[in-house]
């Protein structure tokens, strides 16, 4: 058995591709358009790591999802600074839920509300602010 991907149904393909794209660096991999069913698959996979991919599905006439759902727990990436990686996050207008203060873990969260966990790689980075000091902001 291999991994394939995570699905996750979005509102809004433009708003969910710049989050997932321009802030948190994934790159799309591959597009399918389905006219007759009306959605748009977008598979979406982290640079050098392209068999471990998360699907977008967008549906054209609109989709019901609530306020999101924490029932299939978070997406999980592991990155090389998470310090830097929260910071370009925060300059890109993501709101940081869960800050690295332990220097190894930190929460976001996607235009649909869906957890997206950051996790150093390697050993935690030594503590430092501001990460500190923030306090955790909704759930994560």
């Amino acid at each position: 058995m291999q991994y394939l991907h995570t699905m996750l149904r979005i509102k809004d393909l433009d708003n969910s591709l710049s989050f997932f794209i321009d802030a948190l660096g994934l790159k799309e991999v591959n597009r399918i358009d389905v006219e007759e069913g009306r959605f748009t698959l977008v598979f979406l996979a982290a640079d050098g790591n392209e068999e471990s991919q998360i699907e977008l599905t967008y549906n054209w006439d609109g989709d019901d999802l609530g306020e999101g759902s924490r029932n299939f727990g978070h997406l999980a990436y592991q990155v090389d600074d998470i310090y830097l990686t929260c910071k370009k996050l925060s300059e890109k207008g993501v709101e940081i839920n869960r800050p690295p203060r332990d220097g190894r873990m930190a929460f976001v969260k996607s235009p649909d509300n869906i957890s997206i966990e950051l996790l150093q790689k390697g050993q935690a980075l030594e503590p430092s602010e501001p990460w500190i000091s923030m306090e955790n902001k909704g759930t994560w």
